[in-house]
């Protein structure tokens, strides 16, 4: 009786020892199925910021682009219209130069040939310092 009854008791020791490893198994699969849920869950929001963050920049780009390009234009405009004042003015600077030696002429010599003799003394100066 006594091989009998610790028979039966080693039985149920290695019952329960078969029981307990059996137990951790399951404590594991559910840590690592626990595991598995919530890496998808934080997976699931990586990807959807980075959805929201790719669905916001490709608008927030092209913003950017038009009012790059909106500058662009304004500046070019500017200087366009710059650019056509001052041939304007040219011209009308022009006209009334021709308007002034038709209607004074003698003046207008005489403030030419000034105008060349002091260029030429100027010219004459500075290539003495050069020489210096």
């Amino acid at each position: 009786m006594d091989t009998m009854g610790n028979n039966t008791g080693m039985k149920s020791q290695a019952q329960q020892v078969q029981d307990m490893g059996d137990n951790a198994a399951d404590s594991a699969q559910g840590a690592i199925r626990s595991t598995q849920r919530a890496t998808d869950q934080a997976l699931n929001r990586l990807s959807d910021t980075v959805e929201d963050v790719r669905s916001k920049a490709g608008p927030m780009l092209n913003k950017v682009t038009s009012q790059a390009e909106a500058a662009a234009r304004r500046g070019m405009d500017a200087v366009r219209d710059t650019s056509q004042q001052l041939r304007e003015r040219a011209v009308q600077a022009s006209d009334m130069t021709v308007a002034y030696v038709k209607d004074e002429p003698i003046k207008a010599m005489l403030i030419a040939a000034a105008t060349g003799a002091v260029l030429m003394g100027l010219i004459s100066m500075l290539a003495g310092r050069s020489r210096d």
